[in-house]
């Protein structure tokens, strides 16, 4: 899968991975969904997005984590 809709522009929300060049972290949309919201909830309240958008917000935080190695305190 391409992610084609995550954008990194260091003039845009300071080099954080957006959505589509849209001041749209990616990290917001994953606490939203952390929180509890459905995407449909998201995509009331951001109506400039689609569901592609999430799905590649959830693609591309699941390659950022995955070579890394993260403590955790027991």
């Amino acid at each position: 899968m391409a992610l084609n809709r995550i954008t990194i522009d260091p003039e845009v929300m300071s080099g954080q991975p957006c959505i589509r060049g849209l001041r749209i972290p990616v990290p917001l949309i994953l606490r939203l969904l952390a929180s509890g919201k459905t995407i449909f909830q998201i995509l009331q309240d951001y109506p400039e997005l689609e569901e592609e958008d999430i799905r590649q917000t959830l693609s591309f935080a699941s390659w950022a984590t995955s070579e890394k190695t993260i403590m955790v305190a027991a």
